[in-house]
């Protein structure tokens, strides 16, 4: 009896823990319905823009005071689009030096702190800061830009504070989607980088891209994105060696590429992914002006450029489920009894009536800068539409 009892209670000790394991599971299985797995698809609005500049009307026209500056009416219009957006970037180009040295414009630019003040109140996720334009203060002023983009909370990437700054790889997970971002620069306009300081820009080196990109899926990112300055400036068609280090760059792993410098926007394409999760990777070459005191055709307009980015959480899955562009003109002049200048966008041909302020010869500006963002955005591909037609 004694050895029955031995086996016995064991036996159906084990046989209780099994059934209430059995029910405990069977409960949490039915207590997560289907729908809400983290299977589902969940879909973000990754948005962009072109050169963020000041040219030296800008900083005067925003002038309110002995040294104040408010650029705020810079992004008043256009403000509702970026709401739209999961996540927004931008091309920053130029400095924060401070008022130490004098402010000033194109060649060597020196920007009002106000106009980061501007920038982050416009809504922006991220900043590229590798361009040409990065060392036009030398050392200490792609140094004090870093302080001043972090004092506002604004986030930074292509030039950098430290080695390891350099090395921390930039993700954000936005909804669950993870996005690893790069930027590197063709170079600094002459302006010498310290050698022993290679670390505070990233200049176009395929060796530092390799290692980025593989450092970036080694982090389980989803999506890598980079972000280019480059090319030719004034030429609205990417030159060859553009295409080549777009070409490279798809080999290395890169899912997007964002392209700017030339001051003017170049068409936009899709590409097939090489080691990537996205299936079908999207390039623009250039991105053109955002806002600068450029007034030439084709300088003096911009773009919203927004691509949905869907993930299957089930399999793991992402593609580009949508693309849609928004055109934007900069009107330069008096608004409301002050000197502005501010990015008027156009989501149709109609919406440029929509501005009382404009006279008949900006009207007609605005106009030619709509057709000729359609004409060249849409040169190489029809997959991409304006914002609100399908």
């Amino acid at each position: 009896m004694k050895n029955i009892k031995k086996i016995l209670f064991p036996l159906l000790f084990c046989l209780l823990f099994i059934w209430l394991h059995f029910v405990e599971c069977k409960s949490e299985w039915k207590a997560v319905p289907a729908a809400s797995q983290p299977d589902s698809l969940v879909t973000i609005r990754f948005s962009v823009i072109g050169d963020l500049m000041c040219h030296t009307p800008q900083y005067l026209y925003a002038k309110t005071g002995e040294d104040t500056y408010d650029f705020n009416s810079t992004f008043r219009e256009v403000k509702k689009y970026f709401a739209k957006s999961d996540f927004l970037l931008a091309n920053f180009e130029t400095v924060l030096g401070g008022k130490g040295k004098e402010y000033s414009g194109y060649p060597m630019f020196n920007t009002p702190d106000a106009f980061a003040v501007a920038v982050k109140n416009a809504g922006f996720n991220l900043l590229s800061t590798a361009n040409n334009h990065a060392f036009d203060q030398g050392e200490k002023g792609v140094l004090r830009t870093i302080d001043i983009l972090n004092k506002y909370g604004l986030n930074y990437n292509g030039t950098f504070s430290t080695n390891r700054d350099r090395d921390s790889i930039r993700i954000f997970n936005v909804k669950g989607i993870k996005i690893a971002f790069l930027a590197y620069s063709y170079g600094t306009n002459g302006n010498p980088v310290p050698k022993n300081k290679p670390y505070l820009i990233n200049l176009i080196d395929f060796n530092l891209i390799k290692k980025d990109i593989a450092e970036a899926r080694k982090l389980g990112t989803d999506l890598v994105i980079v972000h280019y300055h480059f090319g030719i400036e004034y030429q609205r068609e990417p030159v060859q060696a553009q295409k080549d280090i777009v070409d490279k760059t798809i080999k290395l792993g890169a899912d997007i590429i964002i392209g700017g410098h030339p001051h003017v926007i170049e068409p936009v394409n899709y590409y097939k992914t090489v080691n990537g999760k996205l299936d079908t990777g999207f390039v623009a070459y250039s991105m053109g002006n955002f806002v600068s005191n450029q007034q030439k055709r084709y300088t003096d307009v911009g773009l919203v450029l927004s691509l949905s980015l869907t993930k299957n959480f089930r399999n793991g899955s992402l593609s580009i489920s949508d693309a849609d562009y928004v055109p934007a003109w900069v009107f330069k002049g008096q608004h409301n009894g002050k000197n502005e200048f501010i990015v008027l966008p156009a989501a149709k041909s109609s919406d440029v009536n929509s501005y009382g302020f404009l006279n008949s010869n900006d009207k007609a500006r605005f106009k030619q800068a709509f057709e000729d963002t359609r004409d060249i955005i849409t040169k190489y591909t029809h997959k991409i539409h304006l914002y609100g037609e399908k």
